[in-house]
């Protein structure tokens, strides 16, 4: 069932004067998995609303879907990377001889032959392109090989000879700051900061470093031009900002470096940095001829950021009803060797680190710190995960001290149209935090395991039979920012192209806006069908020829892109329009190749009014605006949506072997308006699962700056063996400045599954567990 949904203008300026939203009461029936593909009536074939087929999906699923790692030129060489063994130290020499001297090799660059700035980053260009001086973090590149086979390139890296004075690295977060390596401070200050309450419960937590584990490792192909420039073929997630900080490397002007996206084997925030974009692209310039570079796995976990671990120190005071008073929290991230996404990870973490509650007085410090660890920054949900669980975790210690239901405590303060953030912003829209919650409750109970060992914690493989096994269910829900904030300049562009091709109307949609698994193609083919009528859809190469889209992250691109379509479609519809004159009515719709009155009669035959003359509009698309935040209070409207979701989860944990097993997750969410209904759901389970691996196992092990598992044999993550029955609640709740109505889907599945996991292994065991991830010594003390 569909519910109505506000409109947003197809002006390329803010949306900020969108009509008053038309999305029904809070009380609308959700969505359970699986959607009915019959949406409603008079929805396009294909087009918003419907489960339209992704156009990859079969190349995907048969492994004949071309990746990075796939690509392929006629005398190609082949790149590699010598990296720093120690995480700080300082380069007193290299000698390049004895790798020079080896058969097949074409090439071995360092820092003195970067021809344009030696240094790169997201917000601040200080990460090295290959270091010079000093290097600041394991993994750190120094040199970079070209030969004409890979393994030529690997033992030419392994003969280069560099002589380190090796130095004891900043490896603890607490002493960074104390040492100030300070990234950004965030404060945020509300209420009285002064303000007593009758019940105070206090704790201090940590999150470990989690890596996206992606399935394709970074890999891309550089092209030398004739123009003396490049082409770079490349998986990531966002072409322009990658254009222009390799460019400014190469010393070039952006348009001699044009990059293509390549497909892309998962993202979720690593590839928002560079890695060997700049590399490839020296070697090709250098050798004049294509290279290209493929990380192993245990490069990749060098090559790339992580999320950010985290130090939560946490005071909520309530009233002994229940009614929150205050929170006081103090949030330190550790970025590692360099900015990246640190400054924004940081205004994530202290402008949401309350959660969706009303919480009267806040004083919030949020601190993100350099290190000699490996470098961190964007992962999916950035900032908004590990407050998450702490302010959960805060949450149900308070339900337990005040005898109260952890889900009635949660529904008495939670957030609804019209709270107040700490951050003094409106919500403007729906935010179903109680009605999430209440969905998420009202399932029935998980069915008893069975007398199964595949149903017992650690499977058929452990010893246990069951005698030690105790059942725990437990609640979370989280909040998240959408889209780019504090008065960034978001925006998306699109192009639009109307034509007949073989007699036929056919519709072009060209955008640079990465797809890095989510289905953003299909979404977009389903836009123009709905603005335009038309069947026959292709959405072309992403790449730099056409504007910005920004980046593949933020739960922005539906939103944004989504937004630059559907308005370049709007522009050439009005187009096509204006050919029947001043006098045509202003309902026209296009349907199934005709163009259509407001009542439904037939006024023109598409293909007659298209002719042989192709309309095209090119539109730059930008939602409402925001602010920056004040420096001293936190104040201001910095963000342009929110989202929610809530989760149950129910497990089973061996408390003799300190084993878990997530038995059944569910799940509720605001997602506004489903644009792909199976998307959707595909969005919710990964990302549960992806919040469910970082509970109970996934974490970077850092020792001394030393990455100790860069692995996937060491570094776990959940197999379908690992990933329980999911039940799912969709809300359509439509948002009042979204096309379409909709909300941004990706990021909060990941924020609230994991307290909830962890919340549910609190519940069986008695146990405080202030870490995450759960290890099997928490269990067993």
């Amino acid at each position: 069932m569909s519910t109505p949904v506000g409109t947003a203008p197809s002006s390329t300026a803010s949306s900020s004067t969108a009509p008053s939203s038309t999305a029904p009461p809070s009380t609308a029936p959700p969505i359970t998995a699986p959607p009915s593909t019959a949406r409603e009536s008079g929805v396009v074939e294909g087009g918003v609303g419907r489960s339209a087929r992704r156009p990859d999906g079969r190349l995907k699923v048969t492994g004949e879907f071309a990746f990075s790692s796939d690509l392929w030129a006629d005398d190609m060489l082949w790149g590699a990377t010598l990296r720093s063994p120690y995480p700080r130290a300082r380069l007193r020499g290299i000698d390049l001889t004895a790798a020079l001297a080896l058969p097949g090799v074409y090439a071995v660059l360092t820092a003195d032959d970067v021809p344009g700035t030696r240094t790169y980053g997201l917000e601040i260009a200080d990460q090295p392109v290959l270091a010079w001086a000093d290097v600041h973090y394991q993994g750190e590149a120094i040199a970079i090989v070209a030969a004409d086979h890979p393994e030529t390139a690997r033992r030419a890296v392994a003969r280069i000879e560099v002589d380190y004075e090796v130095i004891d690295p900043v490896t603890d977060a607490e002493a960074a700051l104390a040492g100030g390596h300070l990234v950004r401070h965030v404060p945020v200050r509300y209420g009285d900061p002064e303000a007593t309450a009758d019940v105070v419960v206090t704790g201090e937590y940590r999150v470990g470093m989690q890596d996206q584990a992606f399935l394709g490792p970074e890999s891309g192909l550089a092209v030398p031009a004739e123009d003396g420039g490049v082409d770079l073929f490349i998986a990531t997630q966002w072409l322009h900002v990658d254009q222009a900080q390799v460019a400014a490397c190469l010393g070039l002007p952006p348009e001699l470096v044009r990059l293509s996206l390549a497909g892309v084997g998962g993202a979720f925030g690593a590839r928002e940095d560079l890695s060997m974009q700049v590399h490839a692209s020296l070697l090709a310039l250098h050798t004049r001829r294509p290279v290209k570079m493929v990380y192993s796995r245990e490069e990749s976990f060098f090559g790339h950021v992580h999320r950010h671990p985290a130090i939560l120190r946490y005071e909520h005071g309530a009233r002994r009803d229940g009614t929150l008073v205050y929170v006081r929290a103090r949030i330190l991230l550790d970025g590692g060797a360099y900015t990246s996404s640190t400054p924004a990870v940081v205004a994530n973490a202290a402008t949401l680190g309350i959660g969706p509650y009303r919480v009267p007085n806040v004083t919030m410090d949020a601190y993100g710190v350099r290190t000699n660890n490996p470098p961190c920054g964007a992962m999916r949900g950035f900032g908004a995960v590990q407050a998450c669980f702490a302010y959960e975790s805060q949450m149900d210690r308070l339900a337990d001290v005040l005898g109260l239901d952890p889900v009635e405590l949660r529904t008495r303060n939670a957030q609804a149209e019209g709270s107040v953030m700490p951050t003094g912003q409106v919500i403007e829209g729906p935010a179903p935090v109680a009605e999430l919650l209440a969905l998420v409750r009202n399932r029935p109970a998980a069915p008893p395991a069975a007398d199964d060992p595949r149903e017992r914690p650690g499977g058929v493989a452990n010893t246990t039979r069951g005698e030690g096994v105790v059942r725990g269910v437990g609640y979370a829900i989280g909040i998240k920012n959408v889209c780019f904030s504090e008065g960034f300049d978001d925006y998306a562009t699109a192009r639009v192209r109307l034509e007949l091709i073989n007699g036929e109307p056919a519709v072009l949609v060209h955008t640079a806006a990465a797809e890095v698994g989510q289905g953003l193609v299909t979404v977009q083919a389903q836009i123009a069908r709905t603005e335009l009528g038309v069947g026959r859809v292709t959405v072309a190469t992403a790449d730099t020829a056409v504007g910005s889209a920004g980046s593949s992250s933020a739960s922005r691109q539906t939103y944004m892109t989504g937004g630059a379509v559907r308005a370049a479609c709007q522009a050439v519809r009005e187009k096509l329009f204006a050919r029947l004159g001043p006098a045509a009515d202003p309902g026209l719709r296009l349907v199934d190749g005709r163009v259509l009155s407001g009542a439904g009669d037939v006024v023109a035959d598409l293909v007659e009014l298209l002719g042989d003359e192709p309309l095209e509009e090119t539109v730059q698309w930008r939602h409402r605006p925001t602010e920056s935040l004040h420096p001293l209070t936190g104040q201001g409207n910095a963000h342009v949506q929110y989202a929610f979701a809530a989760h149950r989860a129910t497990v089973d944990v061996d408390t003799e072997l300190g084993l878990v097993r997530v038995v059944e997750i569910a799940t509720a969410q605001d997602v506004g308006r489903a644009v792909n209904p199976q998307a959707v759901l595909g969005q919710i389970h990964g990302g549960t699962i992806q919040g469910l691996g970082l509970a109970v196992m996934e974490e970077i092990q850092v020792v001394d700056g030393l990455i100790r598992n860069p692995s996937f044999t060491d570094y776990l993550i959940p197999t379908i063996l690992d990933s329980p029955p999911m039940l799912v609640d969709v809300l359509e709740l439509a948002d009042p400045h979204a096309p379409y109505g909709l909300r941004g889907v990706g990021e909060p599945p990941t924020i609230s599954s994991t307290p909830a996991v962890v919340a549910a292994i609190r519940a069986a065991t008695g146990l405080a567990l202030t870490t995450v991830p759960v290890r099997p010594e928490h269990l067993t003390g």
